[in-house]
């Protein structure tokens, strides 16, 4: 039972959050409309500054929800549209702090699960990988992601994923060799493979000649093979981005190096890459806990013992378990083994 006077208080609360929270959207979606190269620096600053003035849950929600708008539509979105958003979004990485970038990462890698999935006509996934791209591209995620999305791209292997495939490694096939070609070699060689016992089913024979001679282009470093690619864009806006992020020497550091099956599962297992997170994953503990409680009751100790545990205040299961290892054991090599157990 909640007394009326502090429903009353919980719901001006409410109110006075929500009134918060939309101002807060309409100076952040503001800020986003504005965006393009040239005020990039401006804009940057006023956000941190929001950042400073706001809490940190609040910023990332309302900053995720307007650029997924703004982003995910169901037309292709402008390649230069989206790496000024997205470098926005490197550069809060870098001079806030990496849960930015993580927030807005894992929402992204949900939604384009989720689009995988379903069969949708729009250029949703399109821009969704546009986006990953970019923030590998901007030092945001480590190539582990990247290589882990297109190992699942290439295991399922219908027409819908061989554009995906394409279209990730125009964008960013040259980087992933720089930062692992062994993997990339691996990756080839899985989809040649691939292409070959799949040829009956795919009717699109030319799409798939197409993206593995892409490939050998790559393995070869041969930039000219691959039409339309144009590495010019994204370095001028790094150049930018070096400008504009505060710590030196910030590329490596804040990189986040994490799989697509962690971010994925991050509800069940936690969020391990952001320091500090919170997680109310209670039950995997509690899992835990009860596995080491049978494990405990596994030795049977006399009521004697047991009776001086109590007495030297051994009050949970644990201690009055070394207790009883220690009193009872043979020799030190035996308490050593028992302890182990």
């Amino acid at each position: 039972y909640v007394p009326p006077q502090v429903r009353k208080s919980q719901e001006t609360l409410d109110d006075k959050k929500r009134e918060e929270l939309g101002r807060l959207k309409k100076m952040v979606n503001g800020l986003i409309n504005r965006l393009s190269e040239p005020n990039l620096s401006s804009i940057s600053g006023q956000m941190e500054e929001l950042y400073m003035a706001n809490s940190r849950k609040d910023m990332n929600e309302t900053l995720t929800d307007i650029l997924m708008n703004a982003c995910v539509t169901a037309v292709a979105m402008p390649a230069r549209l989206m790496m000024e958003h997205v470098l926005l979004v490197s550069i809060l990485h870098h001079n806030v702090g990496i849960e930015v970038g993580a927030h807005f990462l894992e929402a992204v890698v949900k939604k384009f699960d989720e689009l995988c999935k379903s069969d949708a006509e729009g250029k949703e996934c399109e821009n969704l990988l546009a986006l990953i791209a970019h923030l590998y591209n901007f030092h945001v995620v480590h190539s582990l992601l990247i290589f882990d999305i297109l190992k699942k791209l290439v295991s399922t292997f219908t027409e819908k994923e061989i554009e995906l495939i394409l279209f990730l490694l125009k964008n960013v096939g040259f980087s992933l060799r720089k930062d692992d070609a062994l993997a990339l070699k691996e990756l080839i060689t899985e989809a040649q493979r691939k292409a070959n016992t799949a040829e009956k089913k795919l009717q699109d024979q030319a799409r798939v000649r197409f993206m593995l001679e892409t490939m050998l282009a790559l393995r070869n470093n041969d930039m000219r093979k691959i039409p339309g690619y144009d590495p010019e864009p994204v370095e001028k806006l790094r150049k930018l981005q070096r400008t504009l992020v505060h710590s030196s020497g910030s590329g490596k550091e804040t990189q986040l190096r994490v799989s697509l099956e962690s971010l994925l599962s991050a509800d069940q297992v936690g969020r391990w890459w952001i320091v500090g997170s919170s997680w109310s994953g209670a039950p995997m503990i509690s899992d835990t806990n009860s596995k080491t409680q049978e494990k405990l009751h596994i030795g049977k100790v006399s009521s004697k013992v047991m009776e001086l545990a109590r007495k030297q205040r051994m009050n949970t299961d644990i201690r009055r378990s070394i207790f009883c290892v220690l009193m009872t054991s043979e020799d030190f090599l035996d308490a050593f083994e028992k302890l182990l157990k």
